[in-house]
């Protein structure tokens, strides 16, 4: 693409330039002029666009999804969210995955392990675990999980539960564009229990104290504490908004930490939960950075880009990076809460996080100049 500005690739194409370029590409070589202005645009120009899934659309696909697949034969029993110019790496934006899994009471997948990241949030259903490095979890609505880069990890529901519906985010997308990811099939395809159930939260879920004996021990990437219930994090979330009005931008804010360093969650994955309280708009910002949102309660609606996206409990919707966006509460009674998840590690570790607040006069005025 040439544009007519110094310092911008401006070539004009001849005859003798195409023959050129002809001969370069006889040797898998090229004249870097050609596409300078494309790989390296003034500004993020993300191949995503902003997508909703309605639940309610989904929901009874996902639920046919176990007449129709063993989970033994489909590994995992998952509807992926697919962004439609991101279908080539099956990704729902950016470079994150995300999909609704499906399992019903009594069964259990088989363990493994892979090189990517994975997140859980519990929609609906009751008796679904996850065993993490020998840890079983009990997971209930709206509580959030991860399974680490490398840890073995299975899931299940107790055969006293009901069919179960979770949402899964993982940053294959990432880790394969790394040409660095890895799967392992568990030998004896499950993994003994090893530890006490919800030993990870019994430990660490006291954020103003530190088991000290334990933390000398952890030198592993990702957060010790592997169990984010919904109940203590909407308690925290309602404290902090009876004293706080949070950030013009995102409202009551708050995001899951490893209770050890204070940082994200996992390496290349962060996540939060944010809270709106009734009739509240926020201002229009944009940042770089991909995120996948649910609404985890409430209902609401989101401006991207100028078109408006409509939501209620439990749909997901894209945020690609850059765009222009803010929320808006719906109700005069009751609150929002945005479940979300997204690569804001990735951008952080290499110096590419960038914030602007929205000005109507194209005034774009920086937040954050980086972090």
């Amino acid at each position: 693409m040439r544009e007519d500005v110094i310092g911008r690739s401006r070539v004009i194409d001849t005859p003798e330039l195409e023959a050129y370029y002809a001969q370069l590409g006889r040797f898998e070589a090229g004249a870097l002029w050609t596409v300078a202005n494309d790989i390296e645009p003034w500004f993020p120009r993300p191949a995503s666009v902003p997508v909703i899934w309605r639940y309610r659309d989904l929901r009874p696909l996902v639920r046919q999804a176990p007449a129709l697949v063993k989970p033994e034969d489909a590994g995992r029993r998952v509807v992926m969210l697919v962004n439609p110019k991101r279908r080539e790496i099956s990704a729902a934006v950016g470079l994150l995955y995300t999909g609704l899994q499906v399992m019903n009471a009594g069964e259990c997948a088989s363990a493994h392990k892979h090189a990517a990241s994975a997140l859980r949030f519990i929609m609906e259903g009751s008796g679904a675990f996850t065993v993490v490095d020998g840890e079983r979890m009990t997971l209930g609505a709206r509580d959030f999980v991860l399974t680490p880069v490398g840890t073995w990890h299975e899931h299940g529901v107790d055969e006293s539960g009901t069919q179960c519906i979770w949402q899964d985010g993982l940053d294959i997308p990432l880790v394969n564009a790394l040409d660095a990811n890895f799967f392992t099939v568990h030998p004896n395809l499950q993994q003994p229990v090893t530890q006490p159930i919800d030993s990870s939260y019994a430990a660490y879920s006291r954020g103003f104290l530190q088991p000290a004996f334990l933390r000398q021990n952890w030198k592993k990437p990702y957060s010790p504490l592997l169990k984010y219930p919904w109940e203590p994090t909407y308690e925290a979330l309602c404290a902090a908004s009876r004293c706080h009005e949070g950030s013009p931008y995102d409202g009551i804010l708050m995001e899951y930490v490893n209770p050890i360093t204070g940082g994200a969650v996992m390496p290349t994955i962060g996540a939060s939960m944010q809270l709106l309280p009734p009739g509240l708009r926020t201002r229009a910002h944009r940042h770089t950075g991909s995120f996948v949102y649910q609404v985890a309660k409430g209902r609401g609606c989101a401006v991207i880009d100028g078109c408006r996206y409509d939501f209620e409990e439990k749909d997901i919707f894209a945020l690609p990076s850059w765009s222009i966006h803010e929320f808006h509460n719906a109700s005069d009674t009751d609150d929002l809460c945005l479940f979300s998840f997204n690569d804001l590690p990735v951008m952080r570790a290499l110096a590419l996080y960038q914030e602007q607040a929205y000005a109507e006069n194209g005034g774009h005025q920086p937040i954050t100049a980086s972090a």
